[in-house]
């Protein structure tokens, strides 16, 4: 499969946890002490200590394990793939639709990871770029998804889409969201778009909540662009569910593949998506159920 890649055995590795999850910094020292144990010297912290990420970004390190949910493997995935830093994701969360399951627990992952028996999975990311008047206001990564939304005012918003400079066409929608195959299990899903499997490179178009205008989603095919031009006022740009940026009338955001890769260790075959998949969707079907 073409996101798959062989690695050699990584001998810088880095543990990061989320400082707000519970247990999460502790599991770091724990894993960390494990690697020591193996004769590996790994340095621990918060994902976001600024002295350890200027570390990742000098290059000290081919592998990061984060520990957290997928919030977590989001923010790793950010600082590591402009590095080619592939991401372990030990799940301390609750979904983890971005982690592989594994019964055996992480000693297991480790034990497998330094005799070799692993995979690489790359997964696309979106490159993101506002413009108003002709002048690039800013440009952003994204590994879920760019979504244009309404802002403080319960009303609908217009967004014109244009595919490789094509019409499309005018949602009339709460927003609208741009996403990658990673994506399509997050906001996309939620609004009730399809689920694309990891390995895929197209631009899931989704609107959210659509008023009388096109309510089904749309996939783009593979090295397609998206722009989406604002035609009201009150809306925000959000990228990966991060703080949102005002958006004024005739701003367009455009959106393509992008060039960075996020990376993420794999072990045993592909089809641990679909067993992760099936477990989440058995999972929401018996919230509520009597035990």
């Amino acid at each position: 499969m073409d996101n798959m890649e062989t690695r050699l055995i990584p001998h810088r590795l880095v543990v990061t946890g989320h400082p707000k999850l519970l247990d999460s910094l502790q599991e770091a020292e724990a894993v960390a002490a494990y690697l020591k144990q193996k004769g590996l010297e790994a340095p621990y912290g918060s994902l976001y200590e600024e002295q350890l990420r200027k570390r990742v970004h000098a290059g000290e390190f081919d592998l990061l394990i984060a520990i957290g949910g997928d919030g977590t493997m989001l923010r790793a995935g950010h600082l590591c793939a402009p590095h080619g830093i592939p991401v372990l994701g030990l799940n301390k969360g609750r979904l983890g639709f971005l982690f592989q399951v594994d019964d055996g627990g992480w000693q297991k992952m480790i034990d497998r990871l330094l005799a070799g028996d692993f995979w690489v999975e790359n997964r696309m990311m979106l490159r993101a770029e506002q413009f108003r008047s002709g002048e690039s206001l800013g440009t952003w990564q994204a590994l879920n998804d760019a979504v244009i939304a309404r802002g403080q005012y319960l009303r609908p918003i217009h967004v014109k889409a244009c595919v490789d400079e094509q019409y499309l066409t005018t949602y009339v929608a709460d927003g609208l969201i741009a996403s990658t195959a990673t994506g399509s299990t997050a906001y996309a899903m939620a609004s009730g778009g399809p689920i694309l499997p990891p390995e895929l490179r197209n631009i899931l178009l989704v609107p959210i909540a659509p008023h009388l205008s096109v309510d089904r989603a749309v996939v783009l095919s593979e090295g397609s662009a998206v722009r989406m031009t604002v035609l009201s006022e009150n809306s925000v740009l959000s990228i990966d569910g991060q703080l949102p940026v005002s958006l004024a009338e005739d701003d367009q955001v455009d959106v393509r593949a992008g060039e960075d890769t996020a990376k993420f260790i794999r072990f045993g075959d592909p089809g641990y998506f679909y067993r992760n998949l099936t477990a989440h969707m058995n999972q929401s079907a018996t919230i509520g159920l009597p035990r």
